[in-house]
């Protein structure tokens, strides 16, 4: 991805690196959980965009440079891209992030030219243990259903999907993952929800108050008026 290096800073955790930046596309987040014995559980994933299907930054992006491919991944094109940074406050993962000498938005590409080659993305192509998989959505969601059983079964009562249903939060994620524990746990929203729509519903509301003082400050000059040519 010709992406260059950044030396992690020390945090005080194992998470590598700290946060998503317009070098650092994955990073492994590392969370100690405190058991009711007393010790604490290593709760360890690596974090990606999640390629939504409902896409916070695409439907945000007001130059078209935010476009979703024949796979379904969601891409930057930073020809098109103006920088005006509308994707990254519109992503609810805080995933996209702006490259200050290019003034471009940058993330994960799902290594889209390996895709169109065959050779998958780079990452579940360098994952020792098969912890990242790319392939089919409905034969990974599948295979991933019948491990959370099992790992429920071993007596993970909080093991879950994220974002593998299609009718869920954003229309499910391209990207899902398997849970040990609650989605905020992992530093992830419970429920994600696109900002701008929330927008929208507050800008209804808000119209909607306007017309009624509107309304009421009519009546009032109407009452006024009315009271004074009585006089």
């Amino acid at each position: 991805n010709e992406l260059g290096m950044e030396v992690p800073e020390w945090t005080g955790t194992y998470q590598n690196h700290a946060h998503f930046t317009d070098q650092t596309y994955r990073l492994v987040r590392f969370v100690e959980e405190p058991k009711p014995t007393g010790d604490l559980a290593w709760l360890l994933m690596s974090d990606v965009c999640k390629h939504c299907a409902e896409a916070g930054c695409l439907e945000a992006c007001p130059t078209g440079a935010i476009y979703r491919t024949e796979f379904g991944t969601v891409n930057i094109n930073p020809d098109v891209c103006n920088g005006c940074r509308y994707c990254v406050a519109s992503c609810p993962f805080g995933v996209v992030a702006f490259n200050e000498s290019t003034g471009t938005a940058k993330k994960c590409t799902f290594c889209n030219d390996r895709i169109h080659n065959g050779l998958g993305p780079a990452c579940a192509k360098a994952c020792p243990t098969d912890s990242i998989q790319f392939g089919f959505r409905d034969d990974l969601v599948t295979k991933a259903q019948k491990r959370v059983e099992t790992l429920k079964g071993m007596g993970f009562k909080d093991a879950q999907l994220y974002g593998a249903d299609s009718k869920g939060f954003l229309g499910g994620l391209n990207a899902f993952f398997l849970l040990l524990a609650r989605p905020s746990t992992y530093n992830l929203p419970d429920s994600p929800k696109l900002p701008q729509r929330n927008v929208v519903v507050d800008s209804l509301f808000s119209i909607g108050s306007a017309l009624v003082v509107g309304l009421g400050a009519l009546l009032a000059f109407r009452e006024r008026g009315k009271g004074a040519g009585d006089a």
